[in-house]
């Protein structure tokens, strides 16, 4: 988590896989980078100026309790509900809380059998669902990686692939 950070600086905070963060710092841009099949979820509160990411690697912790408890975050089920708690360390109106969810992508091909990709997408929105979260866009699926840069300054996310670039207000 990162605190309100209101210094002339511009701080960048990056997400790993598997990982998250949460901030109400005006000056702060919160990036992860190359999600494949990973999922990116990207939440903001406009009422608490507080937001955050999350970088979803699996779909399901039952097939790793143990690692599941060590790392929340790799999993869709443990890293949104410990996502949102996060969130809710910041006293955020949940009923305000805006989310776009990123990734997901076959970059294999697209006859990959394993198809976690799409297990990750399926698994991040019934997620999303069971927690009353409101998803408000996306970029799902296909055969490129993703970026993403959410700036807490505009409450705006940069989704960049190889070969475009599209912004999403949360406001």
């Amino acid at each position: 988590m990162v605190g309100n950070s209101s210094g002339l600086f511009s701080q960048r905070v990056i997400v790993g896989v598997g990982d998250m963060a949460v901030s109400n710092g005006a000056n702060v841009t919160i990036s992860t980078y190359a999600l494949g099949s990973c999922v990116g979820v990207v939440a903001y509160d406009v009422n608490s100026n507080t937001g955050g990411m999350l970088h979803v690697m699996l779909p399901d912790s039952t097939i790793s309790p143990q690692k599941a408890q060590n790392q929340p975050f790799i999993f869709a089920d443990t890293g949104i509900t410990k996502f949102l708690s996060s969130l809710k360390s910041f006293d955020i109106d949940e009923d305000s809380l805006k989310v776009v969810i990123a990734g997901g992508a076959n970059i294999m091909n697209e006859n990959d059998a394993f198809r976690i990709g799409d297990k990750n997408v399926d698994s991040v929105k019934k997620q999303l669902q069971l927690n009353n979260l409101k998803l408000i866009d996306e970029s799902l699926g296909g055969l490129s990686n993703r970026t993403l840069h959410f700036s807490m300054k505009n409450a705006v996310l940069s989704i960049k692939t190889p070969d475009k670039q599209l912004e999403v207000s949360l406001v």
